[in-house]
């Protein structure tokens, strides 16, 4: 397959890598565009306000295009501008952290793969449950397989699959799990801290409260040392409401 490698933690971040190598090692033809700094958390957000510059990556054996801007900049950029031709697939990962339930909507790993779908080229997500990675190579070859079992034409229009690897090597984990995101959000708050002069500053934390938690979907299910998988779709449409207020309105 002829491949656009993508992420959120940057070009020269572990999971990246490692995806980039098992799949030179499957045969697969690889470009990477990915940012140059970590973006974490950016969604879907697109540069408009400011020039968009790109540099070579080239080290050990590596070779990808990093983007001073966002992971959907990288996408829509790598698609239009950079590649000589069309991508049979869009990937993007491995992330560092989960991306489940309304992390899909803040995530800028899903983000770069969702761009992918809106151009209607089948896209995928991939992320490891753990912030601070050092080894992703089994993670990656796993990838590097399933993604040549998976049959993308027959997938719908603008789908995205959500991969998700649980906190521990391939070898020990469950195995594959179809299943849906979950829908419980994060509960927020952010720790108060002082810079050297005595200014407040805010650091964002939080979690997904347990008992919120549905035990069939990704969250769960990862947590049990499930490697996940969610078929995504873009379509924000709340049909319910629609249909009320189309009694009541009209």
């Amino acid at each position: 397959m002829n491949i656009l490698l993508a992420n959120d933690d940057g070009i020269q971040a572990v999971g990246l890598r490692a995806l980039y190598f098992a799949l030179l090692d499957a045969g697969h033809v690889v470009h990477v565009v990915a940012p140059v700094t970590e973006q974490s958390a950016v969604g879907h957000a697109v540069t408009l306000s400011m020039p968009i510059k790109v540099k070579w990556f080239r080290e050990n054996g590596f070779n990808g295009q990093g983007v001073y801007g966002t992971p959907v900049d990288c996408v829509k950029l790598g698609l239009s501008t950079l590649l000589d031709q069309k991508p049979d697939l869009v990937l993007s990962g491995i992330n560092a952290g989960a991306n489940v339930g309304v992390d899909i909507l803040y995530s800028g790993t899903v983000s770069a793969a969702t761009e992918g779908a809106l151009m209607e080229i089948p896209s995928m997500a991939v992320s490891y449950d753990n912030f601070n990675p050092d080894d992703l190579s089994g993670q990656a070859k796993y990838c590097a397989d399933l993604i040549s079992k998976i049959p993308w034409k027959s997938l719908a229009s603008k789908c995205v699959l959500n991969l998700n690897f649980p906190n521990c090597s391939v070898e020990k984990a469950k195995g594959l799990v179809l299943c849906p995101h979950t829908r419980a959000s994060y509960e927020d708050s952010y720790d108060t801290r002082q810079d050297p002069r005595g200014h407040n500053y805010y650091w964002l934390t939080g979690t997904i409260p347990p008992e919120n938690i549905s035990s069939d979907r990704d969250r769960a299910l990862l947590t049990e040392k499930h490697i996940t998988l969610t078929p995504l779709h873009f379509d924000f449409t709340d049909r319910v409401t629609m249909s009320f207020l189309d009694k009541e309105l009209l």
